[in-house]
């Protein structure tokens, strides 16, 4: 049963994937259903709890009862109580079936609105049942993923036993006591509900010791604001920049792999050739053609705003998973062995089919099905890079963003060369030949992807504190891994596609010289900071590898041998001992810059004698899954509402954040007075400059001396 649920779940997400790219809209999030609960009286035992869903026009709602591969089924749960039970299974009304043309199979589903009861029986006077359902709506065009949304169903005060059995009046929910009747309540009003009782001072006192309130903004900061501001945009600006480079690289090294470099000459020669007399129109068609490359890969992009615009934290809870970072680890694995040559990665034959036939419609349509047609056979080389940066984008800050700037980046590389050689076609002369140095390139990226996959192992590893991958074991396989590609270059080394090499070219020679550079290079990180008493960090790694501190031989919890408190009511209670200003650190274990700003910005001699002696550092990890202590798990609003459980440490730390200081992105740093009760100047996010960050953690440090003086 299980297996038919994973199988279900896979195919509904595929559809979300392919289909949602045809309608997409980012400038809204789609809510076609709205569910609404109430409850009937049938005897002095027996209830009916009624979930009534509204669909909006044009969507279709699918039934508990689909056939095996089908959509995700509609599915109540409700909650697990002794003292009531279940009758029978939830009863559904009656729908439409028909032969459904996206699922191949036949499927009930509701359109305008759909009613569920399930029949409860206790004894014991209720105030509430709590459910959930699971659901998902597709309309001609396109899919949503499953969606879960709680159920809460409330009973009035008429809804108590009545002395007369024959009684059996309807008891709808409603957010007061009222006795009414004839009112219900819908989801959303039961969630402000819900959200209504939490008192978040009372909640905020018991978590961290203080409550929001209790924060007041700087009366006076020092610095210009507004140039910091502009820095910190600019820089997010850089990175979307920066990004953007690295998928137009990731696209050049697609070009010089077997599957689309050959393409190059036939494709241009083919739109060339077909405009015969009309150069103009031939060059206008490549054009398109590249164009039509470019959007193919930004629509792959563009279900992560999706899930991004519903969840502003989806993206940073994925980047952080545990099981999804070692499944990142072994399709990388398979990724580089694919490169290697011992097996071709291949989309279904059927979809090229598809798309092939979809060429013959010609025109502008046609042109598109010719993309989107390189971009399927191409697979087995762009798959793996396309990978990496899916893989990278989930990791970073941006989020959506980063990926849709590496999928820019790539698909503008990929497809900029068929425009410019159908405009310039001589330009086709100085292209090298093909031959045995493409499955070269494959090898050289299938090493990197090997060592990228123990980047995806190192998160896990951190986040879960397993302690297996720390800094000297990644070093010594990141060691191994370019010594083998070194070897490789200079053909010591051989894999099952490449050719004879009868003589060491300059390319060649110079490749792995420079390949044993990094290789001795990754040697040095060896080497120990006496200062520090830690390994030295290599910047090159930054955010690759784990911290130094995290080590066998020269273990330290904080960066730079640094004094930190990793839990905020201890940190605070120790500033107010020794009177210092506190600097809150949130940060991740999976977190780039995080590591880049420990490594190479605080270990500059006088940033370090701030935070050393001047400052109390609490390092909050916003991705810690330690498990927190049973008191408190507890229920917190939402910042853009609704409510979340705390489950671990980093929820609880995520929660501070965006609670009190309105950003869930890390590195964020603020300062604060030793009772943290006042901000002492603007807080800053990442910030590379060492000079702008002294001048921060200094600015922040005479408002502190002032404000003693008073």
């Amino acid at each position: 049963m299980k297996n038919n649920q994973i199988k279900r779940r896979i195919k509904a997400l595929f559809l979300f994937f392919t289909l949602l790219m045809v309608g997409y809209s980012q400038s809204q999030v789609l809510e076609p259903v709205k569910w609404e609960t109430s409850v009937k009286k049938v005897s002095n035992t027996d209830y009916e709890l009624i979930t009534t869903a509204t669909i909006d026009k044009g969507w279709h709602l699918y039934s508990q009862h689909v056939p095996e591969d089908g959509p995700i089924p509609t599915t109540f749960t409700y909650s697990d109580r002794e003292d009531f039970s279940l009758k029978g299974k939830t009863i559904e009304g009656e729908g439409h079936t028909i032969d459904d043309p996206i699922f191949g199979m036949r499927i009930k589903f509701f359109e305008n609105k759909a009613v569920f009861k399930q029949m409860v029986s206790f004894k014991d006077d209720y105030k509430t049942i709590e459910g959930q359902v699971e659901f998902m709506v597709c309309d001609d065009t396109r899919c949503l993923p499953p969606t879960e949304v709680d159920l809460v169903f409330a009973f009035s005060n008429s809804s108590s036993v009545s002395n007369d059995s024959s009684t059996a009046s309807d008891s709808s929910t409603s957010n007061d006591s009222s006795t009414s009747n004839d009112s219900s309540t819908s989801n959303e009003e039961a969630s402000n509900l819900n959200a209504n009782e939490i008192n978040n001072n009372a909640v905020n006192q018991q978590l961290y010791g203080i409550s929001a309130d209790d924060i007041k903004k700087p009366d006076k900061t020092c610095g210009d604001e507004l140039s910091q501001n502009q820095s910190e945009s600019n820089q997010e600006s850089g990175s979307l920049w920066s990004i953007f480079g690295l998928g137009f690289l990731g696209g050049l090294l697609a070009l010089l792999t077997p599957c689309v470099f050959p393409m190059i000459p036939l494709t241009v020669s083919f739109f060339t050739k077909k405009g015969g007399h009309d150069k103009g129109s031939g060059i206008s068609k490549a054009l398109l053609y590249g164009f039509f490359i470019f959007a193919v890969y930004i629509l792959l992009s563009v279900p992560f705003h999706l899930l991004d615009s519903v969840n502003p934290d989806i993206l940073n809870e994925i980047s952080t998973n545990v099981w999804l970072n070692v499944a990142f680890f072994a399709i990388f694995l398979f990724f580089a062995f694919s490169f290697f040559g011992y097996y071709e990665l291949t989309l279904p034959s059927s979809w090229t089919n598809k798309t092939t036939q979809g060429e013959n419609v010609g025109g502008i349509i046609g042109i598109f099905f010719m993309a989107l047609t390189l971009a399927i056979v191409s697979f087995s080389c762009t798959g793996p890079i396309l990978g990496s940066l899916l893989a990278g984008s989930l990791t970073a800050d941006g989020g959506a963003w980063q990926l849709t700037a590496g999928m820019a980046g790539f698909g503008v590389s990929l497809g900029l060369p068929f425009a410019l050689f159908a405009m310039f076609p001589n330009m086709m002369n100085a292209l090298p030949k093909s031959g045995g140095w493409l499955n070269t390139t494959k090898v050289v990226l299938g090493f990197l992807e090997l060592a990228l996959a123990f980047k995806f192992l190192s998160n896990a590893d951190l986040v879960q504190h397993w302690g297996i991958l720390k800094i000297e074991p990644f070093l010594i396989i990141w060691i191994l891994i370019f010594a083998g590609l070194a070897l490789y270059i200079f053909g010591v080394i051989k894999f099952p596609h490449d050719s004879p090499i009868k003589k060491l070219s300059f390319s060649r020679i110079a490749g792995g010289v420079l390949v044993a550079a990094f290789t001795i290079y990754l040697a040095s990180g060896f080497r120990v900071n006496k200062e520090t008493n830690t390994f030295t960090p290599l910047t090159l790694l930054s955010g690759l590898a784990p911290p130094v501190g995290y080590s066998f031989l020269y273990p330290n919890d904080c960066p730079n041998n640094l004094v930190c408190f990793k839990d905020l009511k201890t940190g605070i209670a120790y500033a107010k001992k020794v009177n210092k200003p506190i600097m809150l650190d949130f940060t991740g274990y999976a977190c780039v810059n995080c590591r880049k700003m420990e490594e190479h910005v605080w270990s500059v001699k006088e940033i370090d004698n701030y935070l050393r002696n001047d400052y109390v550092l609490i390092s909050l990890y916003v991705d810690d899954k330690k498990i927190l202590p049973a008191d408190e798990q507890v229920l917190v609003n939402r910042i853009n509402g609704g409510t979340r459980k705390l489950e671990n440490y980093g929820h609880k730390w995520a929660n501070f954040q965006t609670q009190f200081f309105q950003t869930n992105s890390q590195p964020y740093y603020v300062l604060l007075n030793s009772d943290g009760t006042q901000i002492l100047n603007q807080p800053v996010g990442y910030t590379p400059d060492e000079d702008d960050y002294a001048e921060f953690l200094k600015c922040g440090l005479e408002v502190f001396k002032e404000s003693k003086k008073k």
